[in-house]
């Protein structure tokens, strides 16, 4: 894996190699067009020079340690802080530095021009400032470039003065605007310290609070009290309850009977009278037994009778207050019942003060209840006012300590920045810096040169080298043919162009067609190699060429040789061998000749059957028995068999042929045939399954390193030219054809 990831480095860089080497030329122009030009632009560059100077800043300044802790408005006078976590003050500060309000005094203070006398722009003198925090300190960096190192350094002081002394007066302004608020913020919390002292007032003396927490301490204490007094009053209640009942079931009476006996028995008016008329009554009786009922004793005691019982009846309603019937004989009890009904009368009596008593700590208990139920409301008002009303004096105790401070404040001169280091005058120049300015300048030229190389090539999809062409098609490679054009036309013959073998045998071209023919013969081990056919990827790549010449090397090693022309659209074999094409390869499959009547022989050993006519339908006839039986007949006749074909990217004659042959040549041309052609023609090949014998590469440029060429070239010298005449000469007399 490792060896083949290797290889694979290899073959890139080689290829990155080619391609610098056939774009050298735009290289070399881009990379010196380049680096002329840094270099021309960094010599006739004015030396500028760089003033530096440097700021150091207190997060907070004497405003705002005496003010810290206030308000908003006071106790963030003079801080260097940001509004969020993200914000960065010393930024901040920067960006103030380069504020126009700054800039712009700068430039009126010292009259700065620019290169036409007018005055300097705002954006100009800012392309020359900058500014930078230097990590990990609180100071501002402050530079500035100019041609003239003097007035750099003016520049540089008299914006740090300019920027101090507007921070100062920002803040005294801030100053300022705090004691003018405080002066207006002061009587408005007076106001509500007073307003809330009243709301507090008016909320006792509406509730009638003294101090809720001991009011709850002593309302809880009287609720137990009261709690237990009445416990202990119930218990009495229920024992007079008992005692009452008790009484009132030895009498047979009820409560309000014994109080009205009780109270009879005690009068002495109501007894005078009972007792009189229980007399009447005694001498009624002993009278009735003497007289009769009409018998004037008899009336008359009668008559005071009725009259001592109204008498009585009118005293005991006077003692009740109530017209209450009562028996004669309840009148007057006996002393055990008076004691008894007395007993019951004190008991009743005990119990309805026990009642009255217990009604009354209940009212109580009761009111108790719902005043320590509505405390916690109370309290909760009473926070509410008293909380409004400290606030109020807090912020108006502090409001008024601020402004005597900010008072104090307003004179002073404080400001949160100082000069750590004034700018110098600057003795070295910043720029150009004509080494690094070359470097990059050679480095910049450098890489748009292969930028522009690599486009160019991406751009390009043609094949340029022999080892673009085998990497693209991955088949051996059986030779290559080297370029013979040039020579041809210096000289000019056209036949020397097209057959350089026949007519030009020393040439490197026969040499490397007499290498062709010798590999292939290596290419089948088990069987002799006789029908091959012939094709390229596109047109113009040299396939009838190599065809023609390919038969020329193999008759010249003593096989006879049939060379059949199968481009039946664009025929050029009889154009080559300078052959009439009026019967060929057509007329032979449509049965107007044979084969023996179409081949033509146009060299010793080696015959042409051309084209023929041009049939309406090439491919049904490439694709049919004939032509298979000719193929045949001809490996019968033939020692080797040449067919030339159209190319397989645009027509399938060459794959239909080539399943007939023992293999195909493929010739591939730099420089004509691309990428995407020739990876047609690869898939093409594969899936028409047709044996690939190798490929040729033609038109091959022909360097210092050819031996075959140098060899030639060395050894023929200049009497190659009498010795080409003699063969020609030769040649003449056995085939009949004119020769160069």
């Amino acid at each position: 894996m490792s060896s083949h990831q290797d290889d694979q480095d290899l073959i890139n860089f080689q290829q990155y190699w080619r391609i610098l080497k056939r774009r050298w030329f735009l290289i070399a122009i881009i990379m010196g067009s380049v680096f002329g030009a840094t270099s021309l632009l960094t010599f006739i560059q004015k030396p500028i020079y760089e003033a530096e100077a440097k700021l150091l800043f207190n997060k907070e300044s004497g405003i705002s340690s005496l003010a810290g802790g206030a308000s908003e408005q006071v106790g963030q006078l003079g801080q260097l802080t940001g509004l969020t976590n993200l914000s960065n003050p010393l930024e901040t500060e920067a960006e103030i530095i380069r504020s126009n309000p700054l800039i712009q005094k700068t430039i009126t203070e010292l009259q700065l021009k620019d290169k036409l006398g007018q005055p300097l722009e705002i954006d100009d003198f800012l392309r020359k400032l900058k500014v930078k925090s230097i990590r990990g300190t609180d100071i501002l960096q402050l530079s500035y470039r100019s041609t003239n190192p003097q007035e750099a350094t003016t520049i540089i002081n008299r914006l740090m003065s300019a920027y101090i002394t507007n921070n100062v007066q920002v803040n005294r302004s801030q100053a300022r605007a705090a004691r003018e608020f405080l002066n207006k913020q002061l009587p408005v919390v007076e106001a509500k310290v007073k307003q809330g002292e009243a709301i507090l007032r008016q909320f006792k003396e509406k509730y009638e609070v003294v101090s809720l927490e001991v009011e709850a301490e002593e309302g809880i204490k009287s609720l137990n009290e009261l709690s237990n007094q009445i416990t202990q009053l119930r218990a009495q209640l229920v024992d007079a309850r008992s005692r009452s009942g008790t009484l009132q079931n030895q009498l047979a009476l009820n409560t309000k009977q014994a109080m009205a006996l009780s109270s009879l028995s005690q009068s002495r008016a109501v007894q005078e009278v009972l007792s009189q008329y229980q007399n009447v009554q005694d001498q009624l009786a002993v009278e009735r037994s003497r007289f009769t009922d009409g018998h004037p004793v008899i009336t008359s005691l009668l008559s005071k009778e009725q009259a001592l019982k109204k008498q009585l009846e009118g005293r005991v309603n006077q003692t009740l207050g109530s017209s209450q019937p009562i028996p004669d004989q309840d009148l007057q009890i006996g002393e055990l019942k008076q004691t008894l009904t007395a007993n019951l009368v004190q008991v009743e009596v005990q119990r309805l003060g026990l009642e009255k008593q217990v009604g009354v700590l209940m009212k109580a208990l009761v009111l108790y209840q719902a005043r320590l139920r509505t405390l916690p409301k109370l309290e909760q008002l009473q926070r509410q006012r008293q909380r409004q009303l400290q606030v109020a004096q807090i912020t108006y105790e502090q409001m008024l300590k601020r402004l005597q401070e900010v008072q104090v404040l307003e004179n002073q001169n404080v400001g949160n920045a100082r000069v750590v280091s004034e700018a110098l005058l600057p003795k070295k120049a910043v720029s150009p810096r004509i080494l690094l300015n070359l470097a990059l300048g050679g480095f910049l030229g450098f890489f748009l040169a292969i930028a522009a190389a690599l486009l160019l090539e991406a751009g390009d999809k043609s094949v340029k080298t022999t080892e673009e062409a085998q990497e693209l098609l991955d088949y051996p490679l059986l030779g290559t043919i080297p370029v013979f054009a040039q020579k041809a036309r210096l000289a000019g013959d056209e036949s020397l162009m097209e057959l350089p073998v026949l007519n030009n045998p020393y040439s490197s071209v026969n040499a490397a067609f007499e290498m062709l023919q010798i590999n292939l013969g290596f290419t089948f081990s088990d069987k002799e190699l006789k029908v091959i056919v012939v094709s390229s990827s596109v047109m113009s790549e040299g396939k009838s060429f190599v065809a023609a010449n390919l038969a020329i090397a193999t008759a010249q090693m003593g096989k006879r040789v049939l060379l059949i022309d199968a481009d039946m659209r664009r025929p050029r074999q009889h154009e080559m061998w300078q052959q009439p094409n009026f019967m060929g390869l057509s007329n032979v499959l449509v049965g107007q000749a044979t084969l023996a009547e179409a081949a033509k022989e146009v060299m010793i050993n080696v015959e042409l059957l051309s084209s023929g006519m041009i049939p309406p339908n090439p491919a049904a006839l490439l694709d049919s028995q004939r032509m298979n039986g000719l193929l045949q007949q001809a490996a019968q006749d033939y020692d080797c068999i040449i067919i030339d074909t159209p190319p397989l990217s645009v027509l399938a004659d060459a794959s239909i042929v080539g399943k007939m042959a023992d293999g195909m040549l493929l010739v591939a041309r730099p420089g004509v045939v691309n990428s995407a052609a020739a990876k047609i023609t690869k898939a093409l090949i594969q899936h028409s399954r047709v044996p690939v014998l190798g490929m040729v590469v033609n038109c091959v440029t022909t360097g210092e390193n050819d031996y075959t060429y140098h060899y030639y070239n060395t050894h023929t010298g200049e009497n190659n030219s009498g010795r080409n005449n003699k063969i020609k000469s030769n040649l003449s007399r056995i085939t009949g054809l004119r020769l160069l």
